[in-house]
């Protein structure tokens, strides 16, 4: 199994034979790996150096670039070069393994695959690249605190320099100063003391009698045996003495000084005396460390206030900046040598904000504080959302001094709660459209039919165009129908692989024969290497040509419409901004107006069914509901770019088909012949449905059983399961639906063959749910030819 459970690998197939990349594909995908697939070395480099995979599998024998020549130019890409490449080969064939390992290969698997052992390789290597991944993040992160490390030291050097400095010119000072002077021979240990010995002690000369001993008694305790450390290191490296202990005076009581001495030498080079000085600092001592709790303090809460991401901003009563901490540096771009003594309402808001920013203000007089949303714009012109609190700052005497502003960037909060909001929306109108649809396919199915019966039984002219009449309007109630269901994601689609290109080209050739001359067509779509999607292209050209004309509807005067195309990436990142977007590969394909653009008001609105900005009558407002519903059906998403009076952009993005194509149609039976007194379980709730459905079969010579619900279906059955050839089964039903039905006939036969029956889902979503349970399915409304050509391809398939 793959060994990361939290993010899926990507293994990039290149084999020129599709049967070798169908097993391998499905394969990999089941076992939990993101698959993507190349047909021939070129198209292996494009869509490994978009794609970056994390790991490649090789075909060695391919026509035009080899796998040799493949991996080789893997591995002279930088992009590409650290991605593993295992060889596949035959093992007939006669490859110089050396050459592959030389070119960068990791390994060889031989053909034909054992999948145990292409599974074991695979995530054999995949561990081997993650583990070096994080070896190499680990180096990079050690060089990084080797350079950091070295720059302190640098720092310390360059301070310890200045210190020694400071410390000169600070002894010179002293030595100059009235404190306690002191002169110790050593050959006698007498001490002739000077200065203010009695001010800072409290003793007399004569009580300081006795020698280096005498004054060792007086040193606390705790300090006297690193006093006398320090004496014996002087003395043997003859430096300058230098310490700060604590010492007693006569009342009791301590003091901390510092005691600096300096060593003369006699005529044989040995230690004779130490003369100096020595400063009480016992109240220098206490206000430094005053000093650093109180510069502690400011550091911290400085730290503070940089380390929040929220903006914090003083300005003055007149709105001008006074203070402007980091956090407001990454949020709006400007650095605080730009915002200081700037207004900030010229600097954060449109002109539109600023009978806001009154209010604002009034509010603060009123009650001191205020808070909010507001629309600010940074330094490039973007504009953002945050929420804002304001505070009023008084002085000493309770007069206002300053407002104290808080503001926490929202926009990629508001811009998904939009998003949310609006999918909330298309999600209960899409609920509705659907019940309403299979209502109205319901009802139109034996219309149908029934049209299709009396064509036989009124032979008439009149008759006949009465009929046509019928049957015209009914396939434009189910046009409508469909239509309804697109937006709601319930339509019936002919899914296949597309070539982005000729579908825009059909786009073009349409709206350049249609479209004003006043307006400039313009396409831009790669001749190559622009990755395939899987679609319907019916609906996908609905998709564009609604874009398309609602562009040309923007531009009265003319303009320039551009169609574009693109590969696209999308990221982790953009995914969380975008709700509908999920990691992968996608066709960006854009069409952009230089018209009338779109007010950010009703922005948010314009995806809505019947929802227009058009005049009565030009327009129903199911447009843009249609093209959202039939690429959200294609597991697409849709983004608007406008700005009023410069033009609309629609980014549609699919996603890339990475499967090889296989047909996946039905055949088609050209003549519609009769039946031969085959049994039919015609299942659905509908009276009107089963009996049209019973007339126009057992005219056809078959014979008919009807269940108006699963469990009447299944009774049925289990009664004439011998004789029974074919089951109808309507996929929504009360008291046991279609699906459920399904499951309980496929165990009491697992080779029952069934034609589901449903006017909501896609083929590929319910072959999908219901897996091999049906042979086909009929979509809502169905003619009699198609209920005929899928009934006797079931009975005649095995």
């Amino acid at each position: 199994m793959n060994f990361n459970k939290n993010e899926k690998s990507v293994i990039l197939i290149i084999d020129d034979t599709p049967i070798n990349l169908e097993v391998l594909f499905d394969f990999l995908e089941y076992y939990g790996f993101k698959v993507l697939v190349a047909e021939d070395g070129k198209n292996a480099l494009s869509t490994a150096e978009h794609a970056l995979p994390d790991l490649i599998l090789l075909d060695v024998l391919m026509p035009g670039i080899d796998g040799f020549e493949t991996c080789r130019l893997l591995k002279k890409n930088p992009a590409t070069q650290d991605i593993p490449v295992i060889f596949i080969t035959a093992m007939n064939d006669k490859v110089d393994k050396v050459k592959g390992l030389n070119l960068g290969a990791v390994d060889y698997i031989t053909k034909p695959l054992e999948h145990e052992e292409v599974l074991a390789r695979v995530n054999t290597h995949l561990r081997l690249r993650n583990l070096t991944k994080k070896l190499t993040e680990q180096n990079r992160r050690l060089e990084m605190e080797i350079f950091e490390r070295q720059q302190v030291e640098e720092k310390l050097r360059c301070h310890s320099d200045a210190l020694d400095e400071w410390n000169n010119r600070y002894q010179a000072i002293i030595q100059a100063s009235g404190q306690i002077l002191y002169d110790w021979h050593l050959h006698t240990n007498d001490i002739k003391y000077g200065g203010n010995v009695e001010r800072i002690l409290g003793y007399s000369m004569p009580e300081m009698l006795g020698g280096l001993n005498r004054w060792v008694e007086l040193i606390h305790p705790d300090d006297r045996n690193f006093f006398n450390k320090e004496i014996n290191r002087i003395l043997s490296t003859k430096e300058r003495f230098h310490l700060e202990f604590r010492i007693c005076r006569k009342d009791g009581t301590y003091i901390t000084v510092e005691n600096n001495g300096y060593i003369f030498l006699d005529s044989t080079g040995k230690v004779a005396r130490m003369a100096g000085f020595i400063i009480d600092i016992t109240e220098q001592q206490a206000a430094l460390r005053d000093r650093k709790n109180a510069e502690q303090k400011i550091r911290e809460q400085a730290a503070l206030l940089d380390i929040t991401t929220d903006a914090i901003i003083v300005q003055d009563l007149v709105n001008q900046i006074q203070f402007w901490n980091k956090g407001a540096e990454h949020l709006y771009g400007w650095m605080l040598e730009e915002a200081l003594g700037k207004n900030a309402n010229q600097l954060l808001y449109r002109k539109q904000s600023f009978c806001q920013l009154k209010n604002i203000q009034k509010t603060l007089v009123e009650s001191g504080s205020w808070q909010g949303e507001l629309h600010q714009v940074t330094k490039e012109g973007k504009e953002m959302i945050v929420t804002s609190r304001w505070t009023l700052v008084n002085d000493d005497e309770g007069r206002a001094k300053s407002i104290l502003i808080v503001n926490s960037d929202i926009t990629e909060k508001k811009q998904l709660e939009a998003q949310f909001l609006r999918a909330q929306r298309m999600e209960s109108l899409g609920t509705l459209a659907s019940g309403i649809a299979h209502d109205l396919n319901n009802a139109l199915t034996p219309m149908m039919m029934t049209v299709q019966l009396l064509e036989g039984k009124l032979p008439d002219e009149k008759s006949q165009q009465w009929l046509t009449i019928m049957e015209t309007n009914v396939k434009r109630a189910a046009d409508l129908v469909k239509q309804v269901l697109w937006f709601s994601r319930g339509s019936v689609g002919n899914f296949k692989t597309l070539h982005v290109r000729y579908l825009i080209s059909e786009i073009e050739n349409i709206v350049k024969q249609t479209f004003s001359r006043a307006i400039e067509i313009r396409i831009d779509v790669p001749r190559q290497n622009l990755w395939n999607i899987f679609g319907d292209a019916t609906q996908l050209h609905q998709v564009l040509m609604n874009l398309c004309i609602n562009a040309r509807d923007a531009m009265p005067y003319g303009g320039i419409l551009k169609i574009s195309a693109k590969n696209f990436w999308v990221d982790s990142n953009y995914a969380r901004m975008n709700i509908d977007a999920k990691v992968g590969s996608y066709v960006m394909i854009s069409v952009c107006d230089t018209g009338t653009g779109i007010n950010r008001e009703i922005v948010d609105r314009i995806f809505e069914p019947f929802f227009t900005t058009k005049e009565l009558g030009k327009g129903t407002g199911l447009g843009l509901s249609t093209v959202l519903g039939i690429i959200k059906s294609h597991n697409g998403f849709v983004n608007v770019v406008t700005e009023v009076g410069k033009g609309t952009e629609f980014q549609v993005c699919l996603p890339v088909t990475q499967t090889i194509d296989a047909d996946k149609k039905l055949a088609g039976v050209q003549e519609l012949p009769a039946g031969h007194g085959e049994l039919i379980l015609v299942v659905d709730d509908e009276d009107s449905i089963r009996e049209v459905t019973q007339t126009w079969l057992e005219k056809n010579a078959y014979k008919v059983l009807v269940a108006s619900d699963g469990i009447d279906a299944i009774a049925l059955y289990t009664k004439h399961q011998e004789e029974i050839s074919v089951v109808l089964v309507d996929m929504m039903m009360p008291s046991m639906d279609g699906p459920t039905t399904i499951n309980v006939l496929k165990k009491i036969n697992p080779d029952i063959k069934i034609i589901g029956v449903s006017g909501l889902a896609s083929n590929h979503e319910m072959i999908k749910i219901l897996g091999n349970s049906v042979k086909t399915l009929l979509s809502k409304p169905y003619t009699s030819s198609d209920l005929l050509i899928n009934l006797q391809m079931v009975i005649n398939t095995k």
